[in-house]
Order: structure tokens, then sequence, then C-alpha cells
């Protein structure tokens, strides 16, 4: 039996989407091995190209795509929401480009975005994802992005929303958001990609027929505990795109790597070839 090693991150919608799949809840002709990952950490992991299958920011892909495909499941897409730019205290936008900045990673989609709409801005201190309420609330930084179950905490935590960069990508491209995408190693048989695109498609439909089951997996990784920001999060980032992304999904990631490598001034990547399913 092939043998794959899959990496993924912790937070609820990757656990939610991941568990039947990795735990043996539908059949598959391959065995697993799997790791979770913080975000930042899985984008570092695909450029070392260490695993077969890797959930990634989508603008990380255009490092990568000449040994990966992308899967239409799986996906995370934002429909009029994404990451969060919070802070203690209100400021003009204007002066954004005077503070610093915690962003979750320097691969994230999360920090393409900042880049796109306040290309002005320079100071940035990349930290994990679940510890940029402390330091904006310890003045260590004067504003932070929020992605993962932290966008529905920071009301209670006291922190001001300045901008949200869902709103302002579809009024920017009229798209959904694609924040993370599957890669699948380019060089495995079209055949095993194929099944790979099915089978995670399949976990996902088995979840939301079986919330229940998948409840303890989510529960042991997430880092918010409380049980209705976790159920939040999944609603807000799977659904039937996450299920298949299809001809909407596909040309809202397109148009993303189209913009980022217009803006790193690197090749975009061919989209013929690109995608699995």
């Amino acid at each position: 039996m092939t043998s794959l090693s899959l990496v993924f991150s912790p937070c609820p919608n990757d656990t939610f989407i991941f568990d039947a799949f990795v735990n043996d809840k539908i059949k598959k002709t391959f065995h697993l091995t799997y790791r979770m990952l913080d975000i930042e950490k899985l984008n570092k992991s695909a450029i070392s190209r260490k695993f077969d299958i890797i959930k990634i920011s989508v603008p990380l892909y255009s490092k990568i795509y000449k040994e990966y495909q992308l899967l239409t499941a799986g996906s995370a897409l934002g429909e009029n929401n994404g990451p969060l730019l919070v802070a203690g205290n209100q400021f003009d936008l204007s002066e954004l480009k005077k503070k610093l900045v915690a962003i979750p990673g320097k691969n994230t989609t999360a920090n393409f975005l900042l880049d796109l709409f306040y290309p002005n801005l320079k100071r940035k201190r990349s930290i994990l994802f679940s510890e940029i309420i402390n330091h904006i609330k310890n003045g260590s930084v004067s504003a932070g992005l929020l992605i993962h179950e932290t966008r529905f905490t920071y009301k209670s935590q006291r922190l001001i929303c300045l901008a949200d960069f869902g709103k302002m990508w579809k009024k920017k491209t009229g798209k959904m958001l694609p924040l993370g995408v599957i890669a699948v190693r380019r060089n495995l048989s079209d055949e095993l990609k194929k099944e790979i695109n099915r089978k995670i498609s399949e976990s996902i439909k088995f979840a939301q027929k079986n919330p229940t089951l998948s409840k303890d997996f989510i529960q042991k990784h997430a880092a918010e505990m409380d049980v209705k920001v976790q159920r939040k999060h999944i609603n807000l980032y799977v659904n039937n795109y996450s299920v298949n992304m299809g001809e909407k999904g596909k040309r809202a990631v397109e148009m993303l790597l189209k913009l980022y490598s217009e803006r790193q001034k690197i090749n975009c990547p061919d989209f013929k070839g690109m995608w699995v399913g």
C-alpha cells in the first residue's frame, strides 16, 4: 500500500475537514502519516518540499508550483470575509505606515492582503497567530492581523476592527477570497492524486453529516477552547467550496496568484495543469 505524508493546521476548519481522512473513518487505498503545524510553519515546510500533501496559504503556491498541483477539495475560501486588522485604539489608517503591525507570517495570505491594500507599511513583526491579541494588548505592537479563531474573540478583548480584508477584497475584485488550499506532489500518479482529492471531499461530507464524531479531534487541537467559537470558525470557512471549489473558486485563486506575482515581480504559475479535479 502506498504511504503518503500529510501536514495541515490544527485550526478547527482543518481538523473538521481532515478528521475522517486521517482517522480511518472513510476507506482509502493508501496509508497516511500526518502532522499539524501553524500556518507559517506549513508554508515553510512546503518550501522544503518534504510532504506529499500540504495545506498552504494561496500566495505560497507561486514558490512551489513546479513540484505541486492544487486540489479542488479542502480549501478555505471566504465570501466577503477574511483576515481582520485590529487595534486597541481607533486611529486613522493613513497613520498605519508609522505603526508596528503584527502579522501571522510572511508567507500568509493575510500578509499579502496587508501589502496589497497598505503598500507603504514597512514595519511588521511575525508572531504566532494565537499570540497576536496579547501583543496588541501589552502594547508591543500597534495593530495586528487576526486569522483563524482569533477573528471571533477580539471584541471580548476590547479590541476594535480597523479593516476587514475579506470585504476589501470583494470590493476590489468581486470574487471570493481564497485563503488556504491543499497542494499535492505533482509527481504522484494522476489516479492517486484524483483519489486524494475525492477522499478529502468525502471526508468533509462525512464530517458535515456526522458533526459530533469530529468534536473530540477538533477540541484536542484548537487554540481556542470555546466550542461555540470553534463552530463559528468551521461554519465560516468550511462550505460547499471546501467540498469542491468549482470554477468560481479556481478563478478566485488564479486572480490572487496573478496579483501576488505582479507585486512580487516573479513568474506567475501556469494555470494550465495547475489543478487536480
